[in-house]
């Protein structure tokens, strides 16, 4: 039988975690609105300065100069600029990946990326290692988080339905994010968290080599396409994705992530016609992913 604190403290967890706190970052909470105060000006910090020195000062040799006897000092060498070591790092993990799992086992072992640190399991993707589709969100969430897997929740199961309403089952699909783990609170990545997961990104598609790539939403459709306007003026259109790993270009969209049709059904209506566009542009590819040879006399349609 729980006791008052017991209970109280059951209630008071449970109250937190219905307002969406699902994680501990700190062991204490830090207020960062607090403002400091001011730094006093002119006032010597005493704190840190250094008693004077009783010793006397060594005389220097006869005819030396003042400057020749003050002992040189090396100038001080600048901070090594890491901020592209985990991207190098990540390139050359990912480029000696040779399969899926090789490349999952990479991630494993990449520390280049801070997410890593606070997420509960590496979500590296779902679906078919020579799926014909490759769909790629954002980042995963606290469900994905929790599986290792990737669109899993509310949002994956919308996609899951729309994907079936346009007759492409498991065996056609793969389904993964612009990072792998989980960033805290479900906050956006940052671009140098991106940035860190890019060349594993790069080298997933390079290995499964689909025949179209969706971008669910614009931070995806950004970071792969290399475009910054919004998702709602890249949907519709059709774009060459190309790394030097491919042996040919893969034909690309973007359309609105699952998250953002639940949060706004109206725009269903649009992103009904982009996955309709993504079924006609995959029988047009054809089972080898390229656009299918005109026979002499026949009418293109």
């Amino acid at each position: 039988m729980e006791t008052a604190d017991a209970a109280e403290l059951r209630a008071l967890l449970q109250w937190y975690l219905d307002a969406g706190v699902d994680e501990t970052i700190g062991l204490y909470a830090v207020d960062r609105l607090a403002s400091r105060p001011p730094e006093p000006v002119g006032v010597p910090d005493h704190r840190d300065a250094a008693a004077p020195s009783t010793a006397p000062r060594p005389s220097r040799p006869p005819g030396q100069s003042a400057a020749a006897a003050r002992p040189t000092r090396a100038s001080p060498r600048p901070p090594m600029l890491d901020a592209d070591r985990p991207v190098q790092d990540a390139t050359a993990l990912a480029g000696a990946a040779t399969t899926l799992d090789a490349l999952r086992r990479a991630l494993d072992s990449f520390d280049g990326c801070p997410l890593k640190r606070t997420a509960t399991n590496l979500v590296f993707g779902r679906g078919h290692p020579q799926a014909r589709l490759v769909c790629i969100g954002e980042a995963p969430g606290a469900e994905e988080d929790r599986q290792g897997l990737p669109f899993v929740g509310p949002s994956g199961r919308l996609l899951d339905r729309i994907l079936a309403s346009i007759d492409i089952s498991e065996s056609d699909v793969f389904i993964s994010n612009t990072v792998f783990w989980r960033p805290p609170g479900n906050r956006p990545p940052t671009s140098a968290e991106t940035a860190a997961c890019m060349p594993f990104l790069h080298r997933l598609l390079e290995l499964i080599a689909p025949a179209v790539l969706v971008c669910l939403g614009g931070p995806a459709a950004q970071a792969l396409l290399a475009r910054t306007e919004s998702v709602g003026k890249l949907r519709g259109r059709w774009f060459s994705y190309q790394t030097p790993g491919l042996s040919r270009p893969v034909a690309a969209t973007a359309t609105f992530h699952p998250a953002y049709l639940l949060r706004t059904p109206q725009q269903k209506r649009l992103a009904w016609r982009d996955w309709l566009g993504v079924r006609d542009k995959l029988h047009e590819l054809g089972a080898s992913g390229r656009a299918p040879a005109i026979q002499p006399g026949s009418v293109p349609v």
